[in-house]
């Protein structure tokens, strides 16, 4: 086997980046907490149905103790922004000295929640496009290759490797902040207002004052960035997540997907997050908050 990976999470990523670094004949381990996840994967393997609905598995080693994976040189975080405190305790049971922990989580401030735990120079910044969805424990389809981004680390090297091995369309970046940032604004002015009306992205811009809303969010978030000081990847935040949400159109945003089995959402790292940052700045944003504060009131353990 080449170099061992160790993924955080049993959920829709991690699963699909376990086959892929699997297939392409990586030791991967995995860590996390759900028990049907850990059982179907520790039985069956990690399992991807392709666009002709073939299923193919891969062998993985799944685990939820820590100290099971200890000496991890390198760690992939794919678990939802509300389990990164979780995430860090285990890490730091788990993650070798010298190790290196690369969050590719929505929302902001997830870093942070790493840091904390497992130190400045253990933490590396990372974003994807990439899509997939959780057929059942184990079970992935991918939803579309999409671009990993990872912040520029000197430690990179071994995953660098690993992931343009398997394929992985991945490009190296001197800051990830503005395509974080360009994220947190497609998926402010997206995911809660398909959570809430329980519709497909593209549904969103047939509805004239929904698209109006969406549009509302974008701008705001865009405010929020501004004030950070962060450059967003694009000019126009509006014409940017209309894009979007015409380009997914047929998809379900994960926090719908949340909401419809009644798991708890991202809402706080997404539309929460810009409402404490904008705070800070004095910055009104109440399509924001009033998003927040209703997807928290949708799912009671949020």
């Amino acid at each position: 086997m080449k170099n061992d990976i160790l993924l955080v999470g049993t959920g829709a990523l991690a699963t699909l980046f376990a086959t892929r670094l699997s297939e392409a004949g990586h030791s991967v381990s995995m860590l996390g907490t759900w028990k049907k996840g850990l059982a179907e994967l520790q039985q069956h393997g990690a399992r991807i149905v392709d666009a002709n609905g073939n299923e193919r598995a891969y062998p993985v080693y799944a685990t939820d103790d820590p100290h099971e994976v200890r000496g991890a040189k390198v760690a992939l975080v794919l678990v939802k922004s509300w389990q990164t405190e979780r995430a860090a305790r285990q890490l730091k049971e788990s993650l070798a000295s010298d190790g290196l922990a690369v969050t590719l989580q929505n929302g902001i401030g997830n870093k942070e929640t790493l840091m904390r735990d497992l130190g400045t120079a253990r933490v590396s910044l990372g974003i994807t496009t990439t899509g997939a969805t959780l057929l059942g424990p184990g079970l992935v389809r991918a939803g579309g290759d999409g671009v990993i981004s990872l912040e520029q680390n000197q430690a990179l090297g071994p995953l660098e490797a690993a992931l343009r091995s398997s394929n992985f369309n991945l490009q190296i970046v001197d800051n990830a902040q503005s395509l974080i940032w360009g994220k947190l604004v497609i998926n402010a002015a997206i995911n809660p207002l398909t959570a809430l009306l329980q519709v497909s992205n593209g549904e969103l811009l047939s509805r004239p004052n929904v698209r109006k809303m969406m549009g509302a969010l974008a701008r705001e978030t865009a405010e929020v960035a501004a004030a950070e000081h962060v450059h967003l990847p694009f000019s126009n935040p509006v014409s940017a997540v209309e894009d979007v949400a015409r380009k997914t159109a047929s998809n379900h945003s994960s926090m719908f997907q949340d909401v419809r089995r009644g798991a708890p959402t991202e809402i706080d790292a997404i539309c929460g997050a810009v409402t404490r940052r904008a705070a800070a700045h004095g910055i009104s944003v109440p399509y924001n908050r009033a998003c927040w504060q209703l997807v928290r009131g949708v799912v009671s353990n949020n």
